[in-house]
């Protein structure tokens, strides 16, 4: 009997990825119907992480918790609780910024200057609340460029300007800090916070937070200017080290973290460690990973990166499945390689019915793979 390993990333704008997982290995079951089917989806700590930490650990509990979303309006968001273990007695608190904070919450609608990640800090709070261990902290896909000054309030610290009012929310707030106090701080758990995150841009400059992410988020070339000369006005106030790798991650949440003393660690290689992904490999007979768009960056440090290192390591096969695959990817790392694209005669008909396409690839891949049934 082979025993399968489906560890793809989402394919953004269309399915989540335990949905592609699942996909897939629906597939594969068309050809290979009783296959040992193993599903450890991956995130790079943006949308989906709580999902992919739910899926490999059945016994964790959705926690939901009501917070001020990114455009100022309440909404219930979650929060994930991970099992007590010996390390961890109080078990491990998995929140993720894109369903607190996120940019796909505000729909088309962009808040350049009044987003914020109040809302991120809220659910941080209610898992400390719980008394967690430890946290695992997904910051990818932020809506706002806020220095993660919301997140910090909300755990405690103040921020005022030159009259001792509270400053405005967002980045617009940024430039009017004229004091802040971070000692009323909560503290970090007593196994401390673990941030996931493949970003690695500074906080400042041509490279960093605004610049780079900001457009993204609506941001014009004067926004951009207004909101790096806020986020050094911010940095200078409160010190740290703006120019370490992330800390422009998530509109300077990353820097707002470290200041807190939370660690950052690479996304998708971070989370197949959470997910023992390396454990679920070690007796597989192939692993299958993917994402929406494989190209010439999949390689450095992304999902199919960090699968196939782990496949190689174990000497397992693996595979990619893709919505597209770029003429100047390179798949040398994987045995079989399947555009969505391709098996569906284009890209409007695979992005329809993504599930469909999905299923057909695994059903192919099960059948390209000939493996033992």
């Amino acid at each position: 009997m082979s025993r399968i390993v489906f560890a793809p990333d989402s394919f953004k704008g269309t399915l989540d990825a335990p949905a592609v997982a699942q996909a897939l290995a629906r597939g594969w079951r068309l050809h290979d119907p009783f296959a040992e089917i193993v599903l450890r989806p991956m995130a790079d700590g943006g949308e989906g992480t709580v999902a992919c930490f739910a899926l490999a650990e059945p016994a964790a509990r959705r926690m939901p918790v009501e917070v001020r979303g990114p455009d100022g309006l309440p909404r219930t968001a979650e929060w994930l609780l991970l099992p007590a273990t010996d390390r961890d007695p109080g078990g491990v608190g998995v929140v993720e910024l894109a369903n607190t904070s996120g940019i796909e919450l505000l729909g088309r609608q962009r808040l350049p200057e009044d987003a914020d990640t109040t809302g991120f800090g809220q659910a941080i709070a209610a898992a400390l609340d719980h008394g967690v261990s430890r946290l695992v902290l997904g910051i990818g896909s932020s809506a706002s460029t806020d220095g993660g000054l919301g997140m910090l309030r909300a755990l405690g610290a103040t921020f005022t300007d030159a009259t001792g009012s509270p400053v405005t929310s967002g980045a617009r707030g940024l430039a009017a800090v004229a004091a802040a106090d971070l000692t009323v701080l909560r503290p970090l758990p007593a196994d401390g916070a673990s941030v996931i995150t493949d970003v690695t841009n500074p906080l400042l400059g041509p490279t960093g937070a605004a610049a780079v992410f900001g457009p993204q988020k609506g941001m014009d070339a004067d926004g951009v200017q207004r909101a790096d000369e806020g986020l050094r006005h911010f940095s200078d106030l409160l010190g740290g080290d703006p120019g370490e790798p992330g800390s422009g991650a998530a509109g300077g949440t990353g820097y707002a973290l470290r200041l807190w003393g939370a660690r950052l660690a690479p996304g998708a290689k971070a989370i197949a460690g959470l997910i023992r992904l390396r454990q679920a490999v070690a007796d597989a007979d192939l692993v299958v990973t993917g994402e929406g768009q494989f190209d010439s960056q999949s390689l450095a440090g992304k999902v199919p990166s960090a699968v196939a290192a782990i496949a190689r390591s174990a000497g397992v096969a693996a595979a990619v499945v893709a919505g597209q695959i770029a003429l100047d990817a390179d798949s040398s790392d994987f045995a079989h390689a399947i555009s969505l694209t391709d098996i569906a005669g284009g890209l409007e008909q695979s992005m329809a019915e993504p599930a469909h396409w999905l299923c057909r690839a695994g059903a192919l891949l099960s059948e390209a793979a000939s493996l033992p049934t």
